[in-house]
């Protein structure tokens, strides 16, 4: 391709050939961005000899394909597609499993094209691609492979990291000597652009490669990355951008909103990889079946069987799904397998970097035997060690699963052993319904944000912080993005506004007068505090203050929530990093500790522990229900629970797929009217208040509500007209959003939500390091601005984005509305069991688990169960 436009370049402006006489060479694919590098009169530019004889791609190709023999590899047909896509000038999205080598389809075109302007003699300064990634473990992982790649085909260009956990000193090189190739996070991009200079820093980007973008595009994460794209397009005109994907349902939409809103408008290029990898999922039974289950029992009878997999391999993760259960089973492990001290570790978010960096470096030098993890080690990261992987519990969606799975053989054409142990009995069914959801590829659609408007705000005041912005200069840009096409000239005159002033409510405020308009109509931050303030809060991550947890001797040990430390008092004893810690003073958001032999201590709990299930999880998991029902097929998992299925048989149902079953009964607590819809839990919060508040029409009645992933209940102290309800259209999707309104709390939890957007959004200031606003202060000053808004500012674009972000992320209207739909189109089955079955089981345990503690509950837990045996 170079070759064809360079002749068509000398027929089109007769231009005479030399031999390297011209100060610069035509090595771009836009004629037009020659002339403007040669920086002279077209009538006297002469055409070097190496233009005529750079690499073609062809030649470049080959270089690609040595390298690749070196380290004994062969691409895949997928990396070549990209390799020349890249270097034909296209923009695209890659989908290829995980472990399939979907890293080296960007970094080898990158790197090629590096080489031919190097051979021509261009040297151009400053960033040359960015590879955006969300998580730092990731980061550190491509930042080595890079550099592997670049020193094998004898590329100078320097390769940095920047996150977080990037020092001071480094950030300081990284900008008086800018790397070629920048590897980083959204946040660590917008604190970029947040800095004097970044235009001339990104003026010579090439390329900007987004990687696990799936994991992105379902967060206001992924709005953040969508706005600097359209930043980095401006000041690096001919700028490619593409995503990296390995699991995700709505694989065309997200390369839609990953390119932006004129994608439609021009090409782009889908790679998809023909590379099926193979999944062994084996489910851990235990011996004996629970007839009546309950959420978190039986995980300690496969202790037993979970050490078994970790002598068998050579290395294992062990997936938890939240940091408190990760600390619980690295407990239960090293107490179960004491010989495991010094090759087991545990690896989440809360830990310090230091403790993250060594478990990642062991990993890798396959110095550990077993790692207890959480989401943390989800993502891309190669720990070729890694024979097999136990997921403790439901993973919650199917990608999860493939994700986790993956960790092990990671890589091309090696096999990826995946153990899932249950928690309770009917988390077995998961087993099949998930094996049955990867054999048909039904991948989750991830929901992208759109109208965020606390990130937009946020971005602005960045902008502003730095070089400043013109209105209508940046409003084409903010409108080429996916999330803010729709955005109208009186949203934009209000955000304007808002970041000038903070809105017709708060203008009287000097502290919200953040942007000022100087002369010659450029937006700025004058200020040095808010500037300072602003760079600080940068991200769309909301989290409660950390509290520091370090030893008494300084040593760092992680972070912990406030929440969780103000429950304890010195002398209190907390585990905490697989150590046993004794509380010995709090000091400037500082928690002090020193070692203890005790075994008694208390396990930290974090916020958001409770993942959401996924649609396509649901629509499995009562497949397999309906296969069960109808006992039309036999594997491991439903002949392990036949004794739990012949007791639901025996006392009601178990429901085919064309069946919606309830039931109710009546017992010493009251009447139980239980539901199952198999949903997931976001979706049965919401389907619950509304069913609850629908029957309340019809007579006044009050109801306890508990939900799990499976179903709900509605408890209360007198008869329940269910079949009234029934008749008076329980299930309609009428008047739904009405409805719905009416049967929750729904500016109570407006003004939850409020709260994450107020701190996004510039409102509310945590604090500086080491000097954070406690948690109730911020709760306290964002319900503050929730309700003068309320009062005074009805049509503030972030109140309205706090209600519509209620109904679409967290009660889930969409899928509600779907769910309804399909119950219209079921039987409904209605029975009346003598006594609790062992579906409703857990839904009683969970409701009792709110009110007692965990020693009470076991204790009453088996007394209900002695009873429904009997």
């Amino acid at each position: 391709m170079f070759f064809r436009i360079s002749i068509v370049h000398q027929k089109q402006h007769k231009v005479r050939r030399t031999a390297h006489k011209s100060k610069a060479c035509l090595c771009s694919r836009d004629f037009a961005a020659c002339v403007a590098n040669a920086r002279q009169p077209l009538s006297t530019f002469c055409v070097s000899t190496c233009l005529l004889e750079a690499m073609n791609n062809e030649t470049l190709y080959h270089l690609a394909e040595r390298w690749f023999a070196r380290q004994s590899w062969k691409p895949f047909a997928f990396q070549q597609s990209a390799w020349r896509a890249y270097l034909d000038g296209s923009e695209g999205l890659i989908n290829a499993p995980t472990g399939s080598g979907k890293t080296y389809a960007l970094l080898i075109p990158i790197a090629l094209e590096g080489i031919r302007e190097k051979q021509c003699g261009i040297n151009k300064t400053g960033v040359r691609a960015i590879w955006i990634t969300p998580m730092r473990a990731l980061a550190t992982e491509i930042s080595g492979a890079a550099e592997r790649m670049l020193k094998g085909l004898e590329l100078d260009w320097k390769v940095a990291v920047r996150s977080g956990d990037t020092s001071t000193a480094e950030r300081h090189r990284q900008k008086k000597n800018p790397p070629e190739l920048l590897i980083l996070t959204p946040e660590s991009l917008h604190l970029l652009l947040a800095t004097k200079g970044y235009p001339e820093l990104f003026r010579h980007v090439q390329a900007v490669v987004c990687d696990e973008w799936h994991e992105l595009i379902g967060s206001k994460r992924g709005v953040q990355v969508e706005l600097a794209l359209s930043r980095l397009r401006h000041l690096a005109p001919g700028l490619r951008v593409w995503g990296i994907s390995a699991t995700i349902g709505n694989l065309s939409e997200a390369a839609q909103i990953l390119l932006g809103c004129q994608t439609e408008a021009r090409d782009y290029t889908l790679i998809r990889a023909q590379l099926p990898k193979k999944i062994q999922i084996q489910t851990l039974l235990p011996t004996e079946i629970e007839r009546f289950p309950w959420t978190g029992h039986i995980g300690a009878q496969l202790l037993g069987q979970v050490s078994e997999i970790v002598a068998a391999h050579t290395s294992t993760l062990i997936f938890t799904n939240t940091r408190a259960q990760c600390e619980i089973w690295y407990q239960r492990l090293l107490e179960a397998v004491p010989d495991l001290a010094g090759r087991m570790a545990m690896h989440h978010s809360a830990l310090s970097k230091n403790l993250r960096d060594w478990v990642e470096d062991s990993l890798h030098r396959g110095v550990l035997k077993v790692v207890v993890c959480t989401s943390s080690l989800d993502l891309g990261v190669d720990f070729r060690p890694v024979e097999a992987v136990v997921q403790i519990g439901s993973p919650k969606g199917v990608a999860r699963c493939l994700q986790r799975a993956g960790r092990s053989g990671h890589q091309p054409g090696a096999l990826s052993k995946l153990y899932f142990a249950p928690t309770h009995s009917l988390e077995i069914l998961e087993a099949a319904a998930l094996r049955q959801a990867i054999a048909a590829d039904d991948m989750e659609v991830r929901i992208p944000y759109i109208r965020s408007f606390d990130v937009l705000a946020q971005y602005l005041v960045t902008l502003a912080v730095s070089e400043g912005f013109r209105p209508e200069e940046i409003l084409p840009e903010i409108r080429s993005t996916f999330a803010f096409s729709s955005i109208s000239d009186a949203e934009w005159t209000w955000m304007l506004s808002f970041i000038r002033t903070g809105g017709s409510s708060l203008d009287a405020y000097e502290q919200f007068n953040r942007v000022e308009r100087d002369e010659s109509g450029v937006f700025r931050v004058q200020s040095r505090r808010i500037a300072m303030q602003h760079r600080l809060q940068i991200g769309a991550i909301v989290s409660d203050p950390g509290i520091q947890v370090r030893f008494v001797s300084g040593a760092s040990v992680g972070t912990l929530e406030e929440r969780f430390i103000s429950a304890l008092k010195p002398g209190d004893v907390f585990w905490f990093a697989g150590r046993s810690l004794e509380y010995v003073r709090l000091q400037d958001m500082t928690v002090y500790v020193r070692r203890s032999t005790r075994k008694d201590g208390k396990v930290p709990s974090w916020q958001g522990g409770r993942m959401p299930w996924s649609a396509q999880l649901g629509d499995h998991l009562r497949q397999t229900i309906d296969l069960a029902a109808r006992e039309a097929i036999h594997n491991p998992e439903l002949d392990k629970l036949q004794p739990l299925l012949e007791i639901q048989r025996r006392r009601s149902r178990v429901p085919a797929e064309s069946e919606f079953l309830l039931e109710y009964f009546q017992s010493k607590e009251g009447w139980h009217l239980l539901f199952y819809p198999f949903e997931g839990r976001l979706v049965h919060e919401g389907m619950s208040t509304l069913f609850a508040w629908r029957i309340a029409q019809l007579r006044p009645i009050s109801f306890s509500i508990a939900v799990n992933d499976y179903g709900f209940e509605l408890l209360s102290d007198q008869a329940i007209p269910i079949e009234e309800a029934l008749g008076k259209g329980l299930f309609s999707t009428e008047a739904l959003r009405a409805d719905i309104e009416h049967s929750i709390n729904q500016v109570e939890l407006a003004r939850r939500k409020f709260r994450d957007i107020a701190h996004i959004a510039g409102l509310v200031f945590k604090g500086y390091p080491g000097k954070y606003k406690k948690d109730r202060h911020l709760q306290a000053s964002s319900r503050l601005f929730f309700d003068v808004f309320q009062q005074y500012d009805p049509d503030n674009l972030l109140l309205m984005q706090a209600f519509e972000e209620v109904h679409t992320f967290q009660l889930e209207e969409g899928r509600l509305r779907q769910a309804l739909h399909r119950i219209q189109t079921q039987r409904i089955q209605l029975l009346r069991p003598a006594k609790a079955t062992p579906f409703a089981f857990p839904i009683l345990t969970d409701r009792l688990r709110e009110r007692l503690s965990s020693e009470k509950l076991e204790d009453r837990i088996r007394k209900m169960r002695l009873e429904l045996i009997s």
